[in-house]
């Protein structure tokens, strides 16, 4: 049976591997060749890179298994603090996985789109061009839906952290508030149309972002205190 370190490093990689996969799936990538508002260009891009295109899709697939693994990890490692949190965690975390899978069927349709085969569009550039946006608006509003989910699992994650006694309880603050935020933006996103173009937009998942590289840093680095933790939570030190 692997050691409580063992399973912290495990955590840290797994959760390590999202991070960076998610980075590039999600990040640079639509970055480098996606123009919200120019259509034509967007595809021109996808056309000339399309290697590029295809390696966000795979990546985007392999965070999403490493998404899977991460909070089975976790529980493994936080169950003793407190099961009923620990499930919740599991659950709320599980659950998006399959919203992000068959939300990149949009990317797929994309690449039926550019090379012709399975949909039928009409003739002309722009037409096409119309068809390959409104795939990837509908892959942008999938990681909406998905990122409420992938908020929310945050607030048990950092209840357990600042209750296990063997990790920061500083970072189980900025998972907590960075669930907050993260449930805020979907919310503002929703029910705001002028919210992306707001101040607050920029700043408000920033908790989460601090929560959870500082906890995949922690975890893969430091791993955890000699203590193991208390099974009625929150009686461990800082």
């Amino acid at each position: 049976m692997p050691s409580q370190n063992q399973t912290a490093r495990l955590a840290g990689l797994t959760y390590l591997a999202l991070v960076v996969l998610g980075i590039i799936s999600l990040m640079l990538i639509p970055a480098k060749l996606y123009l919200w508002d120019d259509a034509l260009q967007t595809v021109e891009n996808i056309r000339n890179q399309e290697a590029l295109f295809r390696l966000g899709i795979a990546c985007g697939l392999a965070g999403f298994v490493a998404y899977l693994l991460l909070p089975l990890v976790l529980y493994r490692l936080l169950q003793p603090v407190n099961p009923t949190a620990a499930v919740l965690m599991v659950a709320l975390a599980v659950v998006s996985v399959p919203v992000t899978f068959m939300n990149t069927g949009n990317l797929f349709e994309v690449l039926r789109l550019l090379h012709g085969t399975g949909v039928t569009v009409p003739y002309g550039d722009t037409h096409l061009a119309r068809e390959v946006m409104h795939r990837l608006w509908a892959w942008n509003d999938g990681n909406l839906i998905a990122q409420l989910f992938w908020g929310t699992w945050l607030f048990p994650f950092g209840y357990l952290v600042f209750q296990s006694g063997f990790l920061p309880k500083i970072l189980g603050l900025f998972l907590m508030a960075g669930s907050v935020g993260y449930t805020l933006d979907f919310f503002g996103r929703v029910l705001w149309p002028e919210y992306p173009q707001s101040l607050l937009a920029g700043i408000i998942t920033i908790p989460a972002s601090i929560g959870e590289i500082g906890t995949c840093l922690w975890l893969l680095v430091m791993g955890t205190r000699t203590q193991a933790p208390s099974s009625s939570g929150g009686s461990g030190p800082a």
